[in-house]
């Protein structure tokens, strides 16, 4: 009999207890939104910060890109002395495979700086001649091709070798010559 009251009394417990309804597995609207709205905070900091590093890196490039278009200067001129430093950039590049070096196309630097346009910046190279016909000074320049996307400064150099920026502007060229890019200030 005591084995039946137990029996009785556990069943009358379990009668007595509410009963639960299964909660659906899942998340509710509401908790959705805030996971979406931490997500778009998140993107609203990161955002400008990989733009800045995108910026700073294509003028790290761009400044590069700039001392490399001296040395093939100082390389063309050394190459043909009677011409002087190349009158153009595509004069220190080449063609992509075959490249047989002339004074048309040294082969001195790499298609994509020779043909102008390389990492958001684009290029300038030009010799000048000074009352002859070997060009006897040289100005390689870059300005951004969209001006706060791609970089904020323009780059120059000229036969002096020293590096020279700019803050660049909307819809900027390159130093076209050697007084434009000597006003420049030196870069640090």
């Amino acid at each position: 009999m005591v084995g039946h009251q137990i029996a009785i009394d556990k069943v009358s417990m379990e009668c007595k207890q509410p009963i639960r309804r299964g909660r659906r597995a899942g998340f509710s609207l509401i908790e959705l939104l805030i996971v979406v709205a931490i997500i778009l905070i998140i993107a609203a900091i990161a955002i400008p910060n990989l733009l800045r590093a995108r910026i700073a890196s294509n003028e790290s490039s761009a400044a590069a890109s700039v001392r490399s278009i001296s040395t093939a200067e100082i390389s063309y001129n050394a190459a043909y002395p009677t011409l002087g430093y190349a009158a153009a950039l595509a004069n220190l590049g080449g063609p992509a495979s075959g490249c047989l070096p002339s004074s048309a196309t040294a082969c001195i630097l790499d298609n994509s700086l020779s043909s102008g346009t390389k990492s958001g910046y684009s290029f300038l190279a030009a010799g000048f001649a000074s009352g002859g016909t070997a060009n006897v000074t040289f100005v390689g320049s870059s300005a951004p091709l969209s001006f706060n996307q791609s970089g904020v400064r323009n780059f120059c150099i000229v036969t002096d070798g020293v590096l020279r920026s700019n803050p660049g502007t909307a819809g900027g060229v390159p130093a076209p010559d050697v007084p434009t890019c000597q006003s420049y200030a030196i870069a640090q």
